[in-house]
């Protein structure tokens, strides 16, 4: 049997060593054909995939009943590249309050920051 050349196998001949790969919480929301990642927005506008270190800083951003699954971060990375979305933001930080807009009696919208909410605070970040 011939040695494989690494450029043409589509799984590496030698194991990834432990450790190496992070993993990380991601956000995801439940559809018809089971559970899809959930990508956001970065402050300027540009669309993320999001993952966190640790399942309280999920908790602690997106509220205790938010779906999540385990992927390392070149998992997360290949299913955000054929939508385009090249960013993986990991453990963001929020620095804004949820931003809602109402109408005033003169029919103008006019926006009118609400209290800051840990399950809905990243609502206005979803792409």
């Amino acid at each position: 049997m011939s040695p494989v050349e690494h450029c043409e196998d589509p799984e590496p001949s030698e194991p990834v060593p432990a450790g190496s790969l992070r993993v990380l919480h991601v956000p995801v929301r439940s559809g018809t054909a089971g559970c899809a990642a959930r990508f956001f927005r970065t402050p300027l506008g540009g669309r993320t995939a999001v993952g966190f270190t640790s399942l309280e800083q999920l908790v602690a951003t997106l509220g205790a009943d938010h779906p999540w699954i385990t992927l390392a971060e070149p998992a997360l990375r290949a299913l955000a590249a054929p939508l385009g979305i090249t960013t993986v933001t990991v453990d963001p930080q929020l620095t804004a309050p949820w931003v809602t807009e109402r109408r005033t009696r003169t029919g103008n919208w006019h926006a009118q920051a609400q209290p800051s909410e840990p399950s809905a605070a990243l609502d206005p970040l979803i792409g």
